[in-house]
């Protein structure tokens, strides 16, 4: 394994970073573009403080699987099945995330539907063959390269939806029905709350950092080389010095992705406030597309259609790009954790990556082609995300205190933040399992409104722009 120091100076840093701005181009995805301004709409500026804390509260624990991983080598999986309780092949914990797996190729086929309704309509014969183009573009990107390739197109998706939003946002301010003005923003930070405060809290469990991009992340740190830079812990004072240096490049790595996609979740939500909340429109399933592009019409008039549609694509493309991605990365490690295969080196695990990338991208095509939208299933992944959300927050911290050298602990405080937020999880966990409990099995309409979604399904657009098969 060849170690190296790890940067020092702001430059050197900057060089370094990239799984964060992976995982970025995830969150950014179909929940944040539909929830958060559908929250906006409804509550008007008064949750702008909730939709901050929501993105920042899942920072520490995304930082503390990323130091075990870069400290062990190990990956997410292989973390899971180390944790104690019962086995049967694997852990249980594994056994969870396989559930939630099935989920997210659900949550893949549905996005990849919502991108081919920009163009055509559901009823068009062209809708199904501009699906198999999506999945056929993704297969050849996701097959001609390695981890730069994955890095560069993601952050070319992270720069263009951010680029959209944030340019809407600013030319609200020269209109006159939708400038926003400092005290609308500062009714925003009042922490205040809603009368129905399952709304807000429905949107709290799905922006920022999911179940699935705390799995991901480890994985792209271990591509971008931070635990092969580290080393093998020698206890020398070398690898010390080498850990704590590539520790600080993944927190900044992790924090500038945080402000990232909290600054463009913040910008969906006041776009929202600004043009929906002021002019009574509502996100709902039957007028989700009408209705989200009316933010941009508000700044833009009817070009706004088009500056929604592109900035929709990078948004949705971006994640099922990533995601497949991540998800091809999982099911090669899920094949060794699973002892189905043996990988003797990179080149083999590289190809089962490979292998992953079509069965995933074929597979999301044949759920769409067949079932046209796969709600049990999706909810078997959302139940499934939510119960592991707060057993992976928890796991975060047995992993700090039981795998981690103390001399490479993080600060009291940081403790504290890294317990604040995995009690929060556990509750946004428990909300959403019982929210998927009630509407898989309570509910006789499976057709649901995308601001109770749970964790972190985002396949709202898809669900909304579908017709209902019921």
């Amino acid at each position: 394994m060849d170690s190296k120091p790890a940067p020092k100076t702001f430059s050197g840093i900057l060089k370094h970073l990239g799984p964060g701005l992976i995982i970025t181009a995830t969150i950014v995805g179909s929940g944040e573009l539909i929830a958060t301004p559908a929250l906006a709409a409804k509550v008007g500026f008064t949750m702008l403080w909730f939709i901050i804390l929501g993105c920042l509260v899942k920072v520490f624990v995304q930082v503390e699987l990323g130091r075990y991983t870069l400290i062990n080598g190990k990956t997410t999986l292989e973390a899971m099945n180390s944790v104690p309780g019962p086995k049967l092949r694997v852990s249980w914990m594994v056994w969870f995330w396989v559930v939630m797996y099935i989920g997210s190729t659900m949550q893949v086929a549905g996005m990849m539907g919502g991108i081919a309704s920009l163009v055509v309509s559901n009823d068009s014969g062209w809708h199904l063959g501009l699906i198999a183009i999506i999945a056929i573009l993704c297969m050849a990107l996701l097959l001609s390269g390695r981890y730069q390739l994955v890095e560069k197109v993601c952050i070319g998706m992270v720069v263009l939806f951010t680029f959209f939003t944030l340019f809407a946002l600013v030319s609200l301010q020269f209109t006159n029905d939708f400038a926003i003005s400092a005290s609308d923003i500062g009714s925003g930070l009042t922490f205040a709350l809603p009368n129905d405060f399952a709304i807000a809290f429905g949107a709290f469990a799905i922006i920022g950092v999911g179940t699935s991009e705390l799995i991901y992340y480890p994985y792209w740190c271990l591509e971008k080389g931070y635990a092969r830079n580290t080393g093998v812990n020698d206890n020398s004072p070398a690898w010390l010095d080498r850990a704590r240096g590539w520790l600080n490049v993944m927190r900044w790595d992790a924090w500038v992705s945080c402000v990232i996609y909290t600054g463009a979740t913040v910008a969906f939500y006041l776009l929202g406030a600004a043009t929906l909340a002021r002019t009574g429109k509502e996100i709902t399933d039957d007028a989700v597309i009408a209705n989200l592009s009316a933010m941009y019409e508000g700044a833009f008039g009817e070009f706004g259609k088009i500056v929604f549609s592109v900035g929709c694509f990078c948004v949705l493309f971006s994640t099922v790009f990533a995601a497949t991605a991540a998800n091809a990365r999982l099911f090669a490690d899920a094949a060794s954790v699973f002892n189905f295969t043996k990988y003797q080196n990179d080149d083999e695990r590289h190809y089962m990556v490979k292998v992953g990338s079509v069965v995933l991208l074929v597979l999301s095509f044949l759920i769409f082609a067949f079932f046209g939208k796969p709600v049990t299933l999706v909810f078997m992944g959302a139940f499934a995300q939510g119960a592991l959300l707060p057993f992976l927050a928890f796991a975060a911290i047995y992993f700090l205190y039981t795998r981690v050298d103390l001399r490479l602990h993080p600060s009291k405080l940081w403790k504290v933040f890294l317990t604040l937020s995995a009690i929060c999880m556990a509750l946004i966990g428990g909300y959403g399992s019982f929210g998927a409990i009630k509407k898989t099995f309570f509910t006789s309409n499976n057709n649901i409104a995308p601001i109770v979604e749970s964790s972190t399904s985002k396949d709202s657009l898809s669900k909304s722009t579908t017709p209902n098969n019921n």
